[in-house]
């Protein structure tokens, strides 16, 4: 399904293992992954993250094409058998960034891409009622609220160790 992808202001393209260090830079930050699952942030697993990454069809690195700076990627993955043609799409994007409309110019790009030549006929997305960000992409989307689910989703323990649930919009 990969191709390279480009919009005014982006390119929305494959992963390259030298993508390691941008990919390292927002991930490194607590504030963009207050919603994801922990990542191994060190160099060694930043190397084998964005080599994983170039190797498959899932994730899209999006990149700046006035600076060639990688500032963020999609997740685009099959999720359900194959003949219901759904993807799930997901984006993390470097905070430095946050608020351009990056990542709505990116997943419209990508969206349009896979609706018009790629067979997709559905695509979800996940995320936390708190995320109000994430939300307010998939509207810009014009992806619609299906579900609200209650205690979905376990990334992180308290003190005790002890699993905190998060709600999930769907």
């Amino acid at each position: 399904m990969k191709a390279q992808l480009e919009t005014e202001r982006l390119f929305v393209r494959s992963f390259k293992p030298e993508d390691w260090r941008d990919l390292q830079e927002y991930i490194s930050r607590e504030e963009v992954m207050r919603f994801e699952s922990p990542w191994d942030r060190s160099d060694e697993g930043m190397h084998k993250a964005a080599e994983d990454f170039s190797k498959g069809d899932d994730f899209w690195a999006v990149e700046l094409k006035s600076t060639g700076k990688m500032i963020g990627h999609l997740y685009f993955g099959r999720t359900g058998p194959e003949s219901f043609r759904t993807r799930m799409i997901g984006y993390i994007f470097n905070n430095c960034f946050h608020g351009n409309g990056y990542a709505t110019e990116a997943c419209r790009a990508l969206l349009s891409y896979a609706f018009n030549n790629s067979g997709v006929h559905r695509v979800v997305g996940l995320c936390s009622p708190e995320n109000k960000p994430s939300w307010k992409v998939m509207e810009r989307l014009n992806m619609r609220r299906e579900g609200h689910s209650l205690k979905a989703v376990t990334f992180r323990t308290n003190e005790a160790g002890q699993p905190i649930w998060w709600d999930e919009y769907r």
